[in-house]
């Protein structure tokens, strides 16, 4: 019975980062262009073969090095805050959120929080698209989305942040920001 209410409770904080291959994939194509340029050399005798290894070696770590570094890059769900870790850490508080969205930016699916002073941040994880798929996008987005509707506040009210567009139809609400779950 005390292992049922423990697997009950809500957890305190929620943690999304990029996959693996999402961290290591924008550096794939050019990995091999570099490596097959060295083999071309290698071949045509142009390198000598420390020349080759520590280049090759100097190339094959940096699918590594972005492993490891591209494990900060997310975001952290509290109960009073979204952390965004991205080149700086950023804090939004859930009472100053206005919207949590899905947008497209560059062939990719990526979550965007709208702050009542105007400002997008857009999350860097999660986010899907076509060679960065991610099968839980959907689910991730939801969880984000249901956190700030769980956790903004009773005090909380809806403002029209500058930018709105007025064309498009409004919520059931009337607020063009709410969310759409």
């Amino acid at each position: 019975m005390e292992q049922l209410q423990v697997e009950a409770m809500p957890p305190e904080r929620i943690r999304y980062r990029c996959t693996r291959l999402q961290r290591v994939l924008p550096v794939l194509p050019l990995l091999v262009v570099v490596a097959g340029t060295r083999v071309v050399d290698w071949v045509t005798w142009k390198l000598a073969g420390s020349e080759i290894a520590e280049s090759l070696g100097t190339w094959a770590a940096l699918p590594l090095v972005l492993l490891i570094l591209g494990q900060y890059f997310g975001v952290t769900l509290t109960e009073s805050t979204a952390i965004v870790h991205s080149l700086r850490r950023r804090t939004i508080r859930w009472s100053n959120v206005q919207a949590v969205r899905v947008e497209r930016f560059r062939g990719t699916q990526t979550v965007v929080i709208y702050e009542a002073g105007g400002r997008r941040t857009r999350l860097q994880a999660p986010i899907t698209g076509f060679l960065s798929w991610d099968r839980e996008f959907e689910e991730k987005f939801r969880t984000i989305d249901r956190w700030w509707l769980d956790h903004r506040g009773p005090d909380w009210t809806p403002v029209l942040l500058p930018g709105a567009q007025r064309s498009d139809p409004l919520a059931p609400d009337g607020n063009p920001f709410a969310s759409p779950a």
